[in-house]
């Protein structure tokens, strides 16, 4: 049992640890797309720019030496020497560092570049043109440790020509380191985004183990009173709270359950004796006296129709007061009328109805009519001198100030309306008045009386479901007046009495 138990929390733990996994690697994943993303365009332009940069600054040197041949007679000495005034050859050192290498007529070398160039067949037939300004340009020439770009214009008349070379490879170089500097970046974040990501996914899933392991502690154990781990406003704290609040429900509702069964177990248990008692003595029958008899199987009646009503009333409770009866749109004061109707033919009681504003409701037919039923046989049963009628009093009073319809019960209510029903019996004493509403509970000069002491704990559980509240107090000149509200919380201590 044990070893299945940690089986189980190991799995759980695994597929929460499998989240905190992708949680960490789709972080990770995305950081790196948007990197790579970013640092690829961002190389691509700046190699771009640079690379377009380079090209158009050599490209600018090599239209000026074409100008300036075209419409100059220049001879090879002129690009020899450095002029302290600046002559041809410094122009085109001056804008990029370009190298400059001058051949004669036969193609000779007759001032060296840094480093020196190579010449080529197409150098030295342009060295030898008879027109100025031709041009034949060479690319990734390799010249020394580096590659360069040259290229050779004719100075015309067969003078000699004029080589100009650029390099570039120091600037791919440059684009080279760029490029690993990128692809470290691009790592470091992806690591970083990686690690950040396992973080958040750790603080995130851990209020989940948590939970986790609070709803296998309930599986495993059945109590529902673990205390439920909650921190935070986020969805998984919501999901915490919600969970709370459910074992709370589920406990509640179990507690319920479990006095509900020995309430009833203790109260089924004196009919019950009785009736076996009074079976008992069936076997000798024939030996009593017809008084005798006659008292049994009334006994015997009285014992049947106190379990039948008890039976009812717990069915009634443990069906949850017929909460799947839909809602509707009901008067009050009807349901009174009818009450007041049955009372009549089934008590012979004189039973009246007084209604006073607006007494429609949204709720459940069915159950109001049996919880004001409950309040008038209760009243019946109390009041056995009938000197007065029994008076029923159905008060709409309005929606209460800061109530809302229906509130906390799903319930609605278009207005508070208040039921109650007045007796001329004997009354409630004072340290029974809170009590009265309690499951089987019976006051104690009421215990020789037929009933299950289920009745108004009905009244007290439909009041609840249709947002309102009962109430009990005793009546001026004797008697009790007992009801209940809907959809406008306590109202016992104002309203219709007398």
């Amino acid at each position: 049992m044990r070893s299945g138990a940690r089986l189980r929390r190991w799995v759980a733990r695994a597929r929460l640890s499998s989240l905190r996994t992708t949680f960490t690697v789709s972080f990770a994943a995305v950081a790196a797309a948007v990197t790579v993303l970013v640092g690829f365009l961002s190389y691509d332009a700046a190699a771009r720019l640079v690379r377009v940069d380079q090209q158009t600054v050599f490209e600018g040197v090599v239209q000026d030496l074409l100008d300036e041949v075209r419409h100059s007679a220049l001879t090879p000495a002129d690009f020899a020497t450095a002029d302290a005034d600046g002559g041809p050859r410094d122009e085109l050192i001056r804008p990029s560092g370009t190298v400059v290498q001058v051949l004669g007529p036969d193609a000779s070398v007759v001032d060296r570049g840094h480093p020196p160039l190579p010449v080529g067949a197409d150098d030295r037939r342009i060295a030898a043109a008879r027109t100025a300004g031709q041009l034949v340009e060479h690319r990734d020439v390799d010249v020394g440790d580096g590659m360069y770009r040259v290229a050779t214009v004719s100075l015309g008349d067969g003078r000699g020509a004029v080589q100009i070379a650029q390099e570039f490879s120091d600037t791919e170089d440059l684009l080279r380191e760029l490029q690993q500097r990128t692809v470290l970046l691009v790592g470091a974040v992806v690591i970083a985004a990686g690690l950040f990501g396992w973080w958040l996914a750790r603080r995130i899933t851990s209020r989940l183990v948590r939970l986790a392991g609070a709803a296998e502690d309930v599986a495993r154990t059945g109590r529902l009173g673990i205390q439920v781990p909650v921190a935070g406003y986020d969805e998984v704290a919501r999901l915490g709270r919600s969970f709370d609040r459910m074992l709370g429900r589920l406990a509640q509702s179990e507690e319920d359950q479990r006095r509900l069964v020995q309430d009833a177990g203790h109260e089924l248990r004196t009919p019950l004796t009785s009736l076996r008692t009074n079976i008992s003595m069936l076997r000798r029958i024939d030996e009593l006296p017809p008084a005798v008899r006659g008292e049994l199987v009334a006994d015997l009646a009285q014992e049947s129709r106190e379990l039948t009503d008890l039976v009812n009333e717990l069915v009634d409770l443990a069906a949850g007061q017929s909460d799947r009866e839909p809602l509707q749109r009901v008067a009050l004061a009807d349901i009174a009328e009818d009450v007041a109707v049955a009372a009549r033919r089934r008590t012979g009681r004189a039973v009246t109805v007084r209604v006073s504003g607006d007494t429609v409701v949204d709720g459940r037919p069915g159950a109001l009519q049996r919880a004001l039923s409950n309040l008038v046989d209760n009243a019946a049963k109390f009041d056995r001198g009938g000197s007065e009628p029994i008076d029923i009093v159905v008060t709409g009073v309005g929606m209460p100030v800061g109530a809302s319809a229906g509130a906390g019960t799903g319930v609605g209510s278009g207005a508070a309306v208040r039921v109650e029903v007045l007796d001329r019996g004997p009354g409630i004493a004072e340290e029974d008045l809170d009590r009265v509403f309690d499951r089987f509970y019976r006051a104690p000069d009421a215990r020789s009386l037929p009933g299950s002491g289920l009745g108004l704990s009905i009244v007290r559980e439909v009041a609840a479901a249709h947002g309102g509240d009962p109430f009990a107090r005793r009546r001026e000149g004797g008697g009790s007046a007992i009801g209940f509200t809907v959809g406008g919380g306590d109202g016992g201590d104002g309203g219709s009495g007398g």
